[in-house]
């Protein structure tokens, strides 16, 4: 495949020969690649277009809702419900899946989304993303919800779009992680990062520092030892990075690496984590497996999970494998009693403040 001139679909193509029900799928991420395009239009243009701000109503989770949220949930279902190629959609906007309209054939694929990931960052005109899982359909009745709670190692295509600079779709179908950028001259996504391989050494991570009082040990132990720096553990200088929106976050990890961390905190005893399993976690697992790297919740690996609920909750660290895999160690340590809570250089023996030893 030549670069620059590998479209989305010659790729699809290609990367999908001897699949099961190749061209239903490659149509499938066609028509999402048609949605994004819609939504990369919008991202654009923001005041231009009166597309910013809030509306006065919260969506399922909580969240009030922005004007883009709304207006990019639609423009996923007008390009997809219509093709013959689902069996029904479920969206983070929504509480309940979407059903295919009656006048539209019902197809084997269930679609699973977040319209517009970090979208209180369209005020502030930073970064965007939508997100998008695929699923199979294994029954030819309507699907139920029940139908959708699949684990993530079940799922036959996943990927997202970051409106950035330049738009970009990320995607994998089980057979790497491959990166197209929208050619607006042209319209059409172009191959310009294949086979994207996350670096095995890092020297960054990412975390809401602000709900540092609310971490568990393993985590204060990782982040104090990243912090400490080269006369810490870790013998090196690490940088932070916090963009509030997982799109971009995993985005720079699969281009230059490093970890990122929503952990499981106290914040809030209902929600055991932040980040949704089914819409979030699944699709940039499964995208950072695909590239050399881990993710987990710091427990179990996320592609392993059952999911429980449509929109359940789950602490999220992906990345680096090696990082990943220290963050695990520590938690288990943590979990046995034999975890090494981290002390800081500052207040160790070398410290103004050490105890004055007896003559």
């Amino acid at each position: 495949m030549h670069l620059g001139r590998t479209t989305l679909s010659k790729f699809l193509i290609q990367q999908l020969a001897g699949m099961p029900d190749a061209s239903d799928l490659g149509a499938l991420l066609v028509d999402v690649a048609a949605a994004v395009k819609a939504i990369a239009a919008m991202t654009a243009k923001g005041a231009l277009g009166a597309y910013l701000g809030a509306l006065d109503n919260e969506n399922v989770q909580g969240e009030q809702q922005k004007k883009l949220d709304v207006l990019a949930d639609e423009a996923i279902v007008r390009s997809c419900e219509w093709g013959g190629l689902l069996a029904g959609l479920a969206s983070e906007e929504h509480e309940a899946p979407l059903a295919i309209p009656g006048e539209f054939t019902r197809g084997r694929f269930l679609l699973v989304y977040d319209p517009l990931d970090g979208s209180s960052n369209t005020d502030v005109n930073a970064s965007v993303g939508s997100i998008f899982s695929v699923l199979r359909h294994q029954r030819p009745e309507a699907p139920q919800v029940a139908d959708y709670l699949q684990p993530g190692r079940q799922q036959v295509a996943a990927g997202y779009a970051i409106y950035g600079p330049a738009t970009m779709l990320v995607l994998t179908v089980g057979r790497g992680t491959h990166g197209f950028t929208l050619d607006r001259e042209i319209g059409n996504f172009i191959l310009t990062h294949p086979d994207l391989q996350i670096p095995a050494e890092t020297s960054e991570f990412a975390i809401n520092a602000s709900n540092a009082r609310f971490w568990e040990p393993p985590v204060v132990r990782y982040i104090g030892e990243c912090q400490a720096g080269r006369a810490g553990p870790r013998g090196r200088d690490f940088n932070t990075r916090w963009i509030a929106c997982v799109v971009a976050e995993t985005h720079r990890i699969l281009m230059r690496g490093g970890v990122f961390l929503y952990p499981r905190d106290t914040k809030d005893a209902a929600k055991p984590g932040r980040l949704r399993l089914m819409y979030e976690a699944n699709p940039m697992a499964w995208l950072i497996e695909q590239a050399g790297g881990l993710a987990s919740t710091g427990r179990a690996r996320i592609l392993d999970l059952a999911p429980e609920a449509l929109h359940q909750r789950v602490p999220l660290i992906l990345g680096t494998r090696g990082e990943v895999e220290r963050l695990e160690r520590y938690h288990l340590e943590h979990d046995s009693g034999g975890d090494q809570p981290f002390e800081s250089p500052l207040f160790n023996e070398r410290s103004l403040y050490r105890a004055q030893q007896p003559a």
